[in-house]
């Protein structure tokens, strides 16, 4: 088991670096697990990672790339929901990165 250290907090990672306990999530927490990834969050990056969380409470999964870029477009409008912006933004690996970055398991449908 992998660990990330947050200021004096010691939280537990899964293998890929996921958190263990989606409850240790703060937003210390994402800048630290973007640290770690070299992502320095923009508030374009943070927009992204609240409405993953907002996906996540309704639906209790990460959604794969598809449906992330069709939910962000139905929230955010087709200039941020789109896979060249996503992909900016999270290095090419939007699902799997943005989950990570927003405290949430791995997308099960991504390799």
């Amino acid at each position: 088991m992998n660990t990330l250290t947050v200021g004096e907090r010691t939280l537990e990672l899964d293998k890929d670096g996921y958190l263990a306990d989606l409850n240790d999530w703060s937003v210390d927490v994402a800048n630290a697990l973007a640290a770690a990834e070299s992502v320095e969050l923009t508030p374009a990056h943070w927009e992204i990672l609240e409405l993953l969380r907002a996906f996540y409470a309704e639906y209790q999964l990460s959604p794969a790339t598809r449906p992330l870029i069709k939910y962000t477009a139905l929230k955010l409008g087709a200039e941020k929901g789109n896979s060249l912006h996503l992909n900016h933004l999270f290095n090419g690996t939007p699902a799997k990165l943005a989950a990570k970055l927003a405290g949430l398991p791995r997308p099960t449908n991504c390799l």
